[in-house]
This record gives structure tokens, sequence and C-alpha cells, in this order.
């Protein structure tokens, strides 16, 4: 750390927990939870365009060769989350998450001006970099910015707009992958550009997100951070209002010093390494048990239920659905009975339900329909699992190193649940055998369970606490 700057007492974390929910939060979860949709977007219409890049009349690639860009894509998802995260910390949320956006947009309307494999591949890549930065910055935002007492419901409603966006892309590429809608030169090309055109809406509602008032604090920009403050106060609540909110209670002081890379991994590695192996046990799990499921499933209604291609989307959208709607209607329970309870449920009750589920599978007991249900069912308290996971490595690391912190866990999940998990449940499903395929989701389902004992020893109780609280900024006095 290099020396020190004059100590800055504040009580902006106190005064932005203690706000009522207002039009300041429904902008918040509007301008940075598109991140989500787009990327279930992004997934989605790659997913169902894949095909179609094979035709002659549009870019004529191989199988291998779109496999090649769904590669690229991962890897550029890896790679912007590390470095913009970094950047997130340093630079600031709101600087960041505006040109994430860019570099999305740019990323998007290229990918639908390809002309070859080197471009769409190289397009992909740029797009993958700024969803990965996007997820870091954003939530970043969203933490900080979010009264304590509902971060949890919103966090994990938030995170579960992916689904929104899966929907929607679903649903688009049914119109514009239609070639009786649409020339086939033509249909791919627009798909790609509707992420382009969603993120051009955006720009303007970011345009009133301010930067995050606890970030400029650490920061030694004290001044702007309760000038911000005030202005939040005035729009949530109005200024005739403001001196009727509740008495601040709490104050902190910081001493903004310089974060180098040695006190991040000791941070990590050492003063919180408890916490490090919570956030890696509980995306690792989900990740690879939720992408195992989803992204092969289609194969398996093929393989095992003989369903005929066209039909499949039905089925991905009840998967949709029950995904979308178990963080919506279980989030707030994560607030009341609180983090430790409620993650630890949901975990558990995954894995055992997948048990469950296999035992019935393997003697051929269930139909396409019962096998999806069940899936679906499962998938209701996987998905407020997953999101809670992200929940969790958001808000339990210091607000200096927050961003590259969500990144790491972000790359691990990715990594595992994109890169590992499909391969390992392809092999299994070439076998032909319910047997072999039973074995790679029962070991999913014992990870889940793992996660959930791993939470309930070692998980942090942040429910309705203020981040400073959870984990103390490393500039605290």
């Amino acid at each position: 750390m290099s020396t020190a700057q004059k100590a800055i007492p504040s009580d902006i974390p106190a005064r932005l927990d203690r706000l009522p929910w207002s039009r300041f939060h429904w902008l918040l979860v509007v301008a940075l939870g598109i991140t989500w949709v787009l990327d279930g977007l992004e997934v989605t219409v790659v997913g169902s365009i894949g095909p179609m890049l094979k035709h002659p009349n549009t870019l004529g690639l191989t199988d291998g060769e779109v496999g090649l860009a769904g590669s690229f894509y991962l890897a550029g998802a890896i790679i912007g989350a590390l470095v913009f995260g970094h950047l997130t910390d340093r630079l600031g949320r709101k600087r960041l998450f505006t040109i994430t956006l860019g570099i999305y947009m740019a990323g998007s309307a290229l990918t639908a001006c390809s002309w070859g494999i080197g471009s769409f591949a190289l397009f992909r890549f740029v797009t993958g970099m700024a969803i990965g930065g996007e997820y870091s910055a954003i939530n970043s935002a969203i933490d900080e910015l979010i009264p304590a007492r509902v971060r949890g419901r919103v966090d994990l409603i938030v995170n579960g707009t992916f689904w929104i966006g899966a929907t929607v892309g679903a649903l688009a590429g049914l119109v514009f992958l239609n070639p009786a809608v649409l020339p086939v030169w033509l249909g791919w090309r627009l798909a790609f550009g509707i992420g382009a055109l969603v993120g051009v809406v955006m720009v303007v509602a970011r345009h009133y997100v301010p930067e995050s008032p606890r970030w400029l604090l650490t920061h030694g920009r004290g001044e702007e951070a309760h000038r911000i403050m005030d202005a939040i106060e005035k729009l949530a609540v109005g200024e005739e209002r403001q001196a009727k909110l509740p008495a601040v209670e709490q104050r902190i002081s910081v001493r903004p010093v310089a974060i180098g890379f040695g006190v991040i991994l000791h941070t990590i590695l050492v003063r919180y390494r408890s916490r490090a192996l919570l956030g890696l046990v509980l995306i690792a799990s989900q990740a690879f048990l939720y992408n195992g499921i989803y992204l092969t499933y289609p194969l398996v209604l093929d393989r095992f239920f003989h369903v005929a291609a066209q039909r499949v989307p039905g089925y991905a959208l009840l998967f949709n659905v029950s995904n979308f709607l178990g963080p919506l209607l279980l989030g707030h329970l994560f607030d009341t009975l609180g983090r430790r309870i409620m993650i630890t449920a949901s975990y558990a009750l995954s894995g055992l339900m997948i048990i469950g589920i296999e035992c019935f599978f393997l003697v051929g007991d269930l139909t396409a329909q019962s096998q999806t249900l069940s899936f679906a069912a499962t998938c209701f308290f996987a998905s407020a699992a997953a999101s809670a996971g992200y929940l969790t490595v958001s808000e339990v690391f210091p607000l200096e190193m927050r961003a590259l912190a969500i990144a790491l866990f972000y790359v691990i999940g990715t990594a595992v649940g994109g890169l590992l998990a499909p391969t390992f449940f392809g092999t299994l499903l070439e076998t032909n055998r319910r047997g072999a395929l039973a074995v790679g989701y029962l070991i999913g389902a014992g990870l889940m369970l793992v996660a959930a004992a791993t939470e309930w020893f070692l998980g942090v109780d942040s429910e309705r606490k203020a981040l400073e609280e959870v984990a103390s900024p490393l500039s605290a006095e």
C-alpha cells in the first residue's frame, strides 16, 4: 500500500440503506439488470442459429467452426471478466458499465456483418468480453446502491432475468430464422442485431445511473460522493421528504489507499479464505449441474424419448419459465429467513430432487413430459441456488476488490459450466446408456449436496446487513 490519505468520515452507507424503494431503484434494476437479459438472448440466439450458419447462403460454416465460435465467445467472457473486473475496481462502476455496453453493441452489430469464420469468431470474442465485463461492473453497482434489507431478493431476481432473455431469444428465433418470414441470408443477421438495438435503449437509461457513492468514498472523492448521495435522496423521496427519512445511526471512516494485487491475494487466500472456498464450491457445483442438464437436454429428448426437433423449443420454454419463477418467488426469503437457511435449502433440494428423478429415469418410468416437468421443478430451486451463489461472492468481499472477486468466480463458473460440463455429459450421451448418463446427473447432485453442507458450515449471515458490516472496506479505519 502507498502512503495513506486523510481519513474521510461519512454516513453514506447508512443513507443508502435507509432509502425506501423508489423510482430510482426501478431505474437501477431496469438499466443495469438488462445485462442478464442480453446474455440469455445471446446464448439462445446462437444456439438456435447454429444450424443456419452452415447454410451456403449464410456463412457456410462446418459443425467444428460453429463450436469454435462458441469457444471464442466463452474465452472472451473469461478474459473480459478479469480485465474489466480489475478496471471496475480501479476506475469506477459507472465508467466501466458504460464502456462494456458500448463494446457489446459494437460486437453484436459487427457479428451481424460477419463474412466468414474468422470475422465471426473475432466478433463473438468481442461480444463475450463485453458480457464478462458487464457481470463485474453491474453486480458491483447494484449491490452498492440497493438497500440492504432487499439486496438479496433484488440480486436474485436480476440474475434470474437471464431466462427472460433466453425466452425472448427463443421466440425471436421462431421469427428471424423462419425462411417463410425472412430470407435465409438476412434472418440470422437481424437476429444478432437485436442485442445492439436493445443496447441503444440502455445507453439512454444508464446515463441517469450515478457512480456508486461507496466507490467514490473509498477512492478519496468524498465531496463528490456526498453530492451524488444528496441527488439520489432527492430523486428517491423528493426534496421535501428528505428531512423525514430515518435518522442515520451508523457512520464509517475511510482512509483511501492504493490496493495492490498482493493485498488482494492476501485478502482472498488468507483473510477470507473460508469465504473464497465457499464461493468456489457454490459457483462450481451449480455451474456443473445446471449446464450439464440445460445444454444437453435437447439431446436427451432426442436419444431417449425420440422427441422431434421442432418440438424441443416447447420443452425449453418450460425450463425458462421455471428458472425465472424460482428467484422471483423465493427471493424475498433470502432476506427474511436468511442466506444460510435458504442457500442450504435450495442447493440441497436441487440435489435430492435430481437423485429421485434419476431413480425413475434408470428404470424407464418417465416420459418426455414427466422428465421435463421433473427437471423444471428442480430448476425452480436450482435457479435460485445459482443466483444465490453469485449473490454470495458479490457481497462477502471488501468494496475495493468486489468487482474483481465477482470476475474471478464468474470465470470459475464459466469454465466449469461452459467448458467442462457439456463435454462431460456429451461423452456420457454418446454411450447411449441410461446408466452412464445417470452417473453424470448423480455426480452433479452430489456436488450440490456438498455445496449445501459447505454453506451451512461456512455461510455468511449477510441478510439485511450493510455491505461494510459484512466485509469491512480495506480502507476503513
